[in-house]
This record gives C-alpha cells, sequence and structure tokens, in this order.
C-alpha cells in the first residue's frame, strides 16, 4: 500500500538509511524513494555521523552491528549532541532480543524495527517520524 505524502510537507523529507549490508541498504532505499522521501545513505557508523552532518536528515534508520561504529555507538552520540538530538531514530536490525529493544529505549531510539521486516510498516513509521508524529 504506497501513500501519497501530504501537501504539508515543504520539501520531501530526508531519511539516512545506515546498513553495512548493500541488499538490506538497497531495499530500503527503493522502497523510501517510492514514497517521495529524499534518501541518503551511509555504510557504517563512522560514515552515517558525517552524512548527518551534510543532509541534517530528519528520520534515521539504523543497523545495530556494523563495522568501524555500531549502531548503539551512532544513537548515543547523536541523542548527546544538542545539534542532533530531535533527529528521529529507528533501529533496523536483526537483533531482536528484549535486552536489545530496552536498551534502544533507554537511547531515546524512537521505532525498534527487526529483519526481516515488513516494508508497509517501515513506510508508516517513517511517515510518522518525519511529520514529528509518535511512532
Amino acid at each position: 500500500m504506497r501513500r501519497k505524502l501530504p501537501d504539508v510537507y515543504p520539501a520531501a523529507p530526508r531519511v539516512l538509511v545506515v546498513d553495512d549490508d548493500a541488499v538490506i541498504r538497497q531495499l530500503v532505499v527503493v522502497n523510501l524513494e517510492l514514497e517521495g522521501f529524499e534518501v541518503h545513505t551511509a555504510v557504517d557508523g563512522v560514515d552515517a555521523l558525517e552524512m548527518v552532518r551534510e543532509v541534517r536528515p530528519q528520520v534515521i534508520t539504523l543497523d545495530i552491528m556494523m563495522p568501524r561504529m555500531d549502531g548503539w555507538d551512532v544513537a548515543t552520540a547523536l541523542r548527546e549532541d544538542p545539534s542532533t538530538v530531535d533527529i528521529r531514530l529507528i533501529m533496523l536490525t536483526a537483533r531482536a532480543q528484549e535486552a536489545d529493544v530496552k536498551r534502544g529505549s533507554r537511547i531515546g531510539v524512537d521505532y525498534y524495527l527487526t529483519k526481516p521486516f515488513d516494508p508497509d510498516e517501515l513506510i508508516t513509521v517513517v511517515h510518522k517520524l518525519a511529520a514529528g508524529q509518535p511512532a
């Protein structure tokens, strides 16, 4: 089910997709671009923090297990920096343990989605978060 972006957006909301798996990254990108989002990508946590400064995304999808810097460290860094604290975070990961979900909540993650994921659920959540609504 595809939805049109509401007319209230002055420009397409920017989403940063962070995942070291090229197949997952491309799957997320294609689905979000079809919805009209402006999508940027990063291959690991270090790359993600650089891209955040460049593109100023409203929403980030973030894998946990990545080289150089994992998703937990990225989320923590974003929440500790006053200039990025308002960016909405979606953990998109294969780690489905309850302890991981709780850790995400403690850090300030807005939504936790496990792989394999439902693209429609991801799209719905990104729409809500980009519009400033709770997921």
